[in-house]
This record gives C-alpha cells, sequence and structure tokens, in this order.
C-alpha cells in the first residue's frame, strides 16, 4: 500500500479557512456493497460461478484467483464501475479487498490488464457451464416448488464500441449492435438465461432453443409446473407457436397488425369511439378529465404462415390522442371468454422489461466493449450476475405486499386498474424505495458512502458516519440480512 505524502491546502470561501490534507486511515467510497457481500457468501453465487470458469493458469505463478477477480467485476458493476478501467483505482481500495476475502492491508488487487486478459481467456465450455449454472441458481431461490411459473423473453440492443466481433448494423435501431436475448421470470425477477448474438439477427433467434433447454430443465425438477410464456410481437413467430404447444407451455404473444386484422375489428374501434364521445361530453358537465374507453373482442385466426388457426385477442381504444389496435394471440385457457383480463394479464410483461432496462441502463449491462465476441459473452453473464445479486437482496428487504391499505380502499390490489393502480404502486415506491429501488437508488441510499476501515488483530471495524442521512436505510437492510438469511444455492 502507497502513504501519499502530507499536504495541506486552505480555501477562504468560508470566512473560517478550510483546511484540507489527506488521512492516514484506510478510506472508502463504496461501504455499501457489505451487505451484498453478506448475502452473497449465504446464496454462494459468485463462489458457484467461478468455479465452473476454465482457469488454464500454472497454479504457481497465480496471484490473483479466479474468484477474487469475478468478484472485483461483479461489486464494481454493482457500485456502477462498469468497465474494467475503474480498477487500477479500485484494485487499492480497502473494502474491495475485503469483499475479496483479502486483508485492507494485503497487496493490491487484480490491475486492469489483468482483467482484460482473464475476460478475454473464458472459452466456450465456461460459457455452457454458465448457463446450467443459471439455471441451478433459479430453481434453487424457490423454497418450495411453484404451481406456475412466468417466463419473458426479450430482446436488447447493445451498442458497439468499436470494431468488436460479429456487432453488425441493425435497421430497425440504425446502430452496429449486439442483440442479446434474454430470459426472465417476472415472479422472482430473476435473470434464468441470456444470450448474445451478432446485431444484425432476428429478433426471435435461437429463442426457441433456450427456451426449450430451460423447460426441460425445469420439468426435471417440477414435474407438475405449469409454464406460462409471454412475449412481444417480434417473437410472435410460428416457431415459437410450434415449440410452445409441443411443450405444453401456455403462451401471448404480441401480434402485428395488418390489414385483415385492422378490418376484423373496425365495428368494435367505432363503438369505442362512440363510447368516448359520450365520456367527453360526461366529463365536461362533471369537470373532470375523459377516461380512455377500451373494448375487447377475440377471433379464431390463421395468418398465410400459419400450419393451423390460432386465437386472438384484439383491443382497440379511444382516448384523447386519437385510436389505436392492439393483438395478441393466446392459448391461454380462458382466453375466449376473457379476452380483456387475458390483454391485461400479456401487458403485465412490462415488468419483466423494467428489469431489463434496470440491467442495461442501471448497471450498463451495454458496456460490452471487450474485442472478442466470448469476452464480451462472458461479460453479459457478469452483468446478470451482479443484477440477480441486486434483486435477492432487494427481495429480502422489501417491505411484505401490499402494506396496509387505506381504510377507504374498497378494491383489492390485485383487481385495480388504470389509475388507481398507478396510484397504489407509487405509493408503494415511496413507502418502500429499497424494495422497489431501482439500482441508482441503491447506490443513492446504501452503496455509495464513505466509511473508514480500522484494522486490529480481533476484527475489521467499518466506521460509517452518524450525520449520513440514509444511515437508517443502512441499518435496515443489515438487520432484515441477520433475521431472515435466504436459502443457499446449490453448486
Amino acid at each position: 500500500m502507497s502513504i501519499q505524502p502530507a499536504w495541506q491546502h486552505t480555501l477562504d470561501f468560508f470566512g473560517t479557512p478550510i483546511v484540507i490534507e489527506p488521512s492516514a486511515g484506510l478510506l472508502t467510497s463504496d461501504a455499501g456493497l457489505l451487505p451484498f457481500r453478506q448475502l452473497d457468501e449465504q446464496l454462494g453465487l459468485t463462489e458457484t460461478f467461478a468455479a465452473v470458469l476454465d482457469d488454464r493458469r500454472d497454479p504457481d505463478l497465480v496471484e490473483h484467483t479466479t474468484l477474487q477477480m469475478v468478484r472485483a467485476r461483479v461489486y464494481g458493476i454493482l457500485a456502477g464501475y462498469a468497465d474494467q478501467n475503474d480498477h487500477p483505482t479500485l484494485r487499492h481500495d480497502p473494502l474491495f479487498k475485503l469483499l475479496a476475502d483479502c486483508r485492507p492491508s494485503a497487496a493490491a488487487l487484480a490491475s486492469q490488464p489483468t482483467l482484460s486478459r482473464f475476460e478475454n481467456a473464458i472459452n466456450i465450455p465456461s460459457l455452457k457451464r454458465l448457463r446450467v449454472q443459471f439455471v441451478d441458481q433459479f430453481i434453487a431461490a424457490f423454497d418450495e416448488p411453484p404451481k406456475r411459473l412466468t417466463l419473458g423473453l426479450d430482446g436488447g440492443d447493445d451498442r458497439a464500441h468499436g470494431h468488436e466481433q460479429l456487432t453488425f448494423w441493425h435497421g430497425y435501431y440504425d446502430q452496429n449492435q449486439y442483440l442479446p436475448l434474454f430470459i426472465t421470470c417476472p415472479d422472482n425477477d430473476l435473470f434464468v438465461m441470456l444470450s448474445l448474438r451478432p446485431g444484425s439477427v432476428h429478433a426471435a433467434l435461437g429463442a426457441d432453443d433456450d427456451l426449450e433447454y430451460l423447460v426441460r430443465r425445469l420439468r426435471q425438477v417440477w414435474p407438475d409446473v405449469v409454464i406460462v410464456v409471454r412475449a412481444d410481437s417480434a417473437f410472435g413467430i410460428p416457431k415459437l407457436y410450434a415449440v410452445c404447444e409441443r411443450l405444453g407451455l401456455l403462451y401471448t404473444f404480441g401480434l402485428s397488425a395488418n390489414a385483415v386484422l385492422q378490418r376484423q375489428v373496425e365495428p368494435l374501434l367505432q363503438q369505442a369511439v362512440a363510447a368516448y364521445e359520450q365520456e367527453q361530453r360526461q366529463a365536461r358537465q362533471e369537470e373532470r378529465r375523459a377516461q380512455p374507453v377500451r373494448r375487447f373482442a377475440g377471433f379464431w385466426y390463421q395468418a398465410g404462415s400459419w400450419e393451423q388457426a390460432r386465437y386472438v385477442v384484439a383491443k382497440v381504444e379511444a382516448n384523447d390522442k386519437g385510436t389505436n389496435r392492439r393483438f395478441v394471440v393466446s392459448n391461454r385457457p380462458g382466453a375466449e371468454l376473457l379476452p380483456g383480463p387475458t390483454y391485461d394479464e400479456y401487458v403485465e410483461r412490462g415488468e419483466s422489461e423494467n428489469r431489463n432496462k434496470e440491467i442495461k441502463c442501471g448497471l450498463e449491462m451495454d458496456r460490452l466493449s471487450n474485442h472478442r465476441f466470448c469476452a464480451n459473452y462472458f461479460r453479459l453473464y457478469l452483468h446478470a450476475l451482479a443484477m440477480n445479486l441486486l434483486v435477492r437482496l432487494r427481495r429480502q428487504v422489501a417491505e411484505p405486499w401490499p402494506v396496509a391499505l387505506p381504510v377507504a380502499a374498497a378494491v383489492p390490489v390485485e383487481a385495480q386498474t388504470g389509475a388507481e393502480r398507478q396510484r397504489r404502486f407509487r405509493q408503494r415506491r415511496q413507502q418502500d424505495p429499497l424494495g422497489e429501488g431501482q439500482p441508482c437508488t441503491w447506490r443513492l441510499l446504501v452503496i455509495k458512502v464513505a466509511a473508514e476501515v480500522v484494522v486490529s488483530a480481533r476484527r475489521v471495524l467499518v466506521r460509517l458516519s452518524s450525520s449520513w442521512p440514509h444511515l437508517d436505510w443502512y441499518r435496515r437492510v443489515c438487520e432484515r440480512l441477520n433475521r431472515r438469511p435466504e436459502v443457499a444455492v446449490a453448486g
């Protein structure tokens, strides 16, 4: 560890002189990562992750273990250090040394070049074992066998940073990019499977193979589980319909509108427009804002590329911005009797898209800037592991749902819709900012906190400021970890 030379600098804007000088103590700005490390110790996420990676280095020459480097990258991502470029500084941080099971006074952690060589050394067998291991962790996250599981399929654009292997131009996104594929579970918000794909492929490429592999793994453990699949219209293709029907899955996919479908619902749309005009007149009389009018219908439909007819649910809406028509294709029981709830259940896939937004924007998943494709594939797994660790801690500290209902609330939370439902979720986010918090919220309230690390023969003391305004949130996280430990992940 290097000792900075003593110096002082004085500022005079306050009236009383403000003297700035370096401290001899061990200081960190990311003490909020310690609860994540404690949960990781209970679950074994980073340990099992590192255990499946091939390490072809000479054991006698190894200075930094695979596990230490995995932890450096995962916890760095959680704290907002998405790339390796910050690790020349972080490798000296006493807190990051603790996270890697090293004493704060130990030698520096892996450097940026070492971490770069580590990521670029990942081979295809290691990536295949990571796929298996992510599914294992997902299965172990359930305390008891679920009766029903929902899986969300989605893709995401990842803009190229240079000339990375297999980044190609995509006309829709108007950029050179990768096109990752995610399978998430909105029942527990975990990323279950992920694939990195070249940038110009079809959005559904490989989704049928990934889905079939995942369903086979899940039914080996839970033979009777009902599996529901949701995805937008980019995945609504005959190949995915066929694999879902062959595997006995319930599905709802978005369906792109065409002239045939639009003609089919034209009478329904006129009914919605007429009803909205009446709603506008009544709203003006009552001096309130007119509420949108929605109408639903269902019918059997067979596109030219389909080998059989399938049931389509249509939603038409009239509002102050005009009209719109949306379609989904579904084999869910009850879709013919309850087209409205069938469509609303499909719309709930927006929660899966929120997880994708969190990993991309909050954890900067789109920082896939290695040159090798396999190295970027591995980096995608590092970001997904960081996201799953955040999700597991978030669910562990979350307040029970629903939180106390106002006495005047007559409609159960599950049955609330529209503005009432939005208001309810807004109240929940305000009352439970960590249980509902995005990565930036966790950094603001927990992770980004300065602390002094004091080392003695008996213990390591991490001293936080008693005047820190978010100290109560930090304490609440630690108390929840001690009171409700989660079940460890099977290796």
